[in-house]
């Protein structure tokens, strides 16, 4: 069935609901994305009764609205209940998870070139620590995946795939549910940051055949910075060690021994900040309300449109690759520092960012990219921001 389109009508409703789009053009959500009113709105009255009433008795009357965040969360992306757990970032969730595995001499994980830096570390630290390998699958000349790559670089040592679905700065996807077929036939343990993903594209865990899946708050899903979720497959619950552990954890405990409890939340801790949560849940709920496939078919409209913008401006070199694109459009203006541009685009009261090498270091320094301009569209973002962004790129050159 086609998939509806937001009319103007509802992206105008939108946009009244979120502040942010009245002061500026935001094309910086790939990094932080403006919250809906709503998220701010429940973060601050939460946070009001905390100091009226106390924090555990606020808690205590919360809390259906904090455990329907998790049935939300699942919802989101088709998971079940008991295979969330709320972390405060993505590279917690993805830590917990990756350091949750055991690796020995030998064993090797399979990683791609679009791998975030943060998760480059634990490989290393893994290979320098447990005596593991790992292997990066190129991009071919067209920017796409090669999976026969893949599957060819599968040896009874491969322990893990850990894939990055849409890069920290790039423009280009990755076919997730292809390499989840893959890591499924070979029976190897699949691990995907989804932290670009969640509220810019549909995720489906289960059509995916994801092990773990790690996503933060802050960036396309528009939740306060500090949250952020893990997904774990119930068969694998209990075959990931657990990094930290207090009462939380544990179903039951003596002076001698304990009894983790069922489910995903024996990664989380106590102490967390309830009031994001429940931001973090009107966020969920307000795209959900909303419609994944609806907001994933206008970020891709925008995203074309910018990036025919910008290829028709001369001096400007876009650089996405790969036949599926994203919300993210990278580029850069010749002769200018990536940082000049972001400044002068700022003087005229629009956000974008500047993507280093180490971001995502193999892509980078592959391609020679020193550092290039990272405008990420929304769906709340308008072709009428687009043509103002377009003027002030011509105006800057």
């Amino acid at each position: 069935m086609q998939t509806k389109p937001l009319t103007e009508q509802e992206v105008q409703q939108i946009r009244a609901e979120t502040k942010g789009t009245v002061e500026k053009i935001h094309f910086n959500n790939a990094g932080a994305s403006f919250p809906p009113d709503i998220v701010v709105e429940t973060i601050i009255n939460y946070l009001t009764e905390e100091a009226m009433y106390g924090g555990y008795e606020t808690e205590f009357k919360y809390n259906s609205a904090i455990e329907n965040v998790y049935a939300s969360i699942a919802k989101l992306i088709n998971a079940n209940i008991d295979e969330v757990a709320i972390v405060e970032n993505a590279s917690t969730g993805w830590g917990l998870a990756f350091n949750g595995i055991t690796f020995k001499k030998g064993d090797v994980i399979i990683t791609t070139e679009m791998e975030y830096s943060t998760n480059l570390l634990s490989f290393i630290n893994a290979k320098r620590n447990d005596g593991a390998e790992f292997i990066i699958i190129p991009n071919d000349e067209q920017g796409n995946f090669q999976l026969a790559a893949l599957e060819a670089a599968i040896t009874p040592q491969t322990k893990l795939i850990a894939i990055t679905h849409i890069p920290s700065a790039a423009g280009g996807m990755l076919p997730i549910i292809e390499i989840g077929k893959i890591a499924n036939k070979h029976n190897i343990l699949y691990l995907l940051d989804a932290c670009q993903t969640v509220g810019h594209a549909p995720i489906d865990v289960k059509e995916i055949g994801c092990d773990m899946l790690s996503v933060t708050g802050r960036k396309y899903m528009r939740a306060p910075r500090g949250t952020g979720f893990l997904f774990v497959k119930r068969s694998l619950l209990d075959k990931l060690t657990i990094s930290f552990m207090d009462g939380h954890t544990v179903e039951w405990m003596t002076c001698n021994d304990y009894k983790l409890r069922d489910g995903a939340r024996r990664f989380e801790l106590y102490e967390k900040n309830r009031a994001l949560i429940l931001g973090l849940g009107k966020a969920v709920d307000y795209a959900l309300h909303i419609g994944m496939d609806r907001i994933w078919q206008r970020i891709q409209y925008l995203a074309n449109i910018m990036r025919q913008q910008l290829k028709s401006i001369d001096g400007t070199a876009v650089h996405d690759t790969g036949d599926q694109q994203c919300g993210i459009v990278t580029f850069s203006v010749n002769g200018m520092e990536a940082t000049t541009v972001k400044n002068k685009l700022a003087e005229k009261n629009i956000n974008v960012s500047v993507s280093m090498p180490r971001t995502t270091l193999i892509y980078m320094n592959k391609n020679h990219l020193d550092s290039i301009i990272r405008a990420s569209v929304h769906y709340y973002n308008t072709e009428e921001e687009i043509k103002i962004f377009y003027d002030a790129i011509k105006s800057i050159q």
